[in-house]
């Protein structure tokens, strides 16, 4: 399993960890898409990934800073769908008592490797540019990180999903070109084909790279 590549930057909560069968996280595509914008997703995009940098930039402790952050995580990213979707073809294969220590230890890892990214951000901005409607309620929400140490402007895309309680939440996000939960699932079910689909050996190997 790679130890590089980061999970998906926006974040992950466990609302319901031995969650039932969600919709698979498609691939997205222009094709697919429609013309008009979404101001809902855009706003929600514009107004977490502010409040992320707010967070991580401020200057509290170390400890209040990543419990705040933490708690963030929780409001913003439907990680019961990313779970599942990061395990690909093992997700039914493993029991819900599995299934409910990989969500545990994945929400731990993944609050860490987003510390670390947005973490590295030290003055720049991002601005939404624009989104695009694959369908209702699934919209790809492009934006820029300009200022600060980025010489060009980095374009990063943000899948969001409109849940049942009519808020959208993170499900993916596109770093110029890759897609990092699909990235992430490659690498998880790459270290599961090579290991027998020991769903243990996986979850000791994300725990050992959680800070």
């Amino acid at each position: 399993m790679s130890t590089t590549r980061p999970f998906p930057l926006i974040l992950a909560g466990v609302l319901t960890l031995a969650a039932p069968a969600l919709p698979i996280l498609a691939v997205p595509t222009v094709a697919a898409a429609q013309a008009q914008r979404d101001a809902d997703a855009e706003n929600f995009v514009n107004s977490e990934v502010s409040r992320a940098l707010t967070i991580l930039n401020s200057s509290q402790s170390d400890v209040a800073r990543k419990a705040q952050f933490r708690s963030f995580v929780d409001q913003v990213a439907d990680v019961p769908r990313i779970s599942g979707f990061v395990l690909g073809k093992y997700r039914r294969s493993i029991s819900p008592a599995q299934f409910g220590e990989f969500s545990q230890t994945f929400r731990l890892y993944a609050n860490s490797v987003y510390e670390d990214r947005l973490g590295q951000y030290h003055g720049e901005k991002m601005r939404v540019t624009t989104s695009t409607i694959r369908q209702p309620g699934d919209v790809i929400v492009t934006t820029e990180v300009v200022g600060g140490q980025v010489k060009r402007p980095v374009k990063v895309l943000w899948r969001v999903i409109r849940g049942s309680d009519g808020r959208y939440r993170a499900v993916d996000v596109s770093i110029e070109g890759i897609w990092l939960a699909i990235t992430e699932q490659q690498d998880f079910v790459s270290t599961l084909d090579n290991n027998h689909g020991d769903i243990n050996l996986l979850i000791s190997q994300l725990r050992a790279q959680t800070k």
